[in-house]
């Protein structure tokens, strides 16, 4: 197999996403997203759950933008937000079934010099992608790759070569007022990459 990184060339099957978003949420922790030779292991994620929830955009239910959260799993719903933010989530749940992940922060590996030329601003290498806009700014993802399948690209989500021993926190999400009190939100404790409130 070929090897890319700290993966190899396979991306996450189908079946990994046909899941619970929480579940999918804390399964992604560790995985490597890549996009264009640039890559970062996934350090903090959220799960949003659909129509009962009222942070996600799907809580409206089927709408030309939400559209892509109710079909198959392992699809990128991405969105704008701010007027200046891309934001990746990766589709869950059985296809009629709104749940998505939102990807919140990632620990540079590769393509590392690429993401500095896209992220200037920032004064570290840890500060490149901790944030939802950071990371797909870093990682070059834009709203023209809402809809692409995850599980064949260009956008990917890898299994390590070696699976690194850490341990998973959970809060509420973050920057929302609707459903606001769900531990929904996880990430690597201790990770120097996870976002700041």
């Amino acid at each position: 197999m070929k090897r890319f990184g700290e993966h190899v060339d396979s991306p996450l099957t189908r079946s990994f996403y046909l899941r619970p978003a929480p579940r999918v949420a804390r399964e992604l922790l560790g995985k490597i997203l890549a996009l264009d030779g640039a890559s970062g292991r996934i350090v903090e994620t959220e799960a949003y759950l659909g129509e009962d929830d009222g942070a996600a955009h799907s809580a409206r239910g089927i709408t030309p933008r939400t559209r892509v959260i109710f079909g198959p799993p392992g699809h990128a719903y991405v969105y704008f937000i701010y007027g200046m933010y891309d934001c990746l989530n990766i589709v869950c749940e059985p296809e009629g079934i709104a749940g998505c992940v939102l990807i919140r922060a990632l620990e540079p590996l590769t393509g590392i010099d690429r993401m500095r030329e896209r992220r200037a601003a920032a004064k570290h290498d840890h500060d490149l992608a901790n944030g939802p806009g950071k990371l797909t700014r870093a990682l070059g993802i834009k709203i023209t790759h809402n809809g692409v399948d995850v599980t064949t690209g260009p956008i990917t989500i890898h299994a390590p070569d070696r699976a690194k021993k850490f341990e998973i926190a959970t809060s509420t999400r973050i920057g929302i007022t609707k459903s606001a009190d769900l531990p929904l939100r996880f990430f690597i404790k201790d990770n120097p990459c996870v976002s700041r409130r």
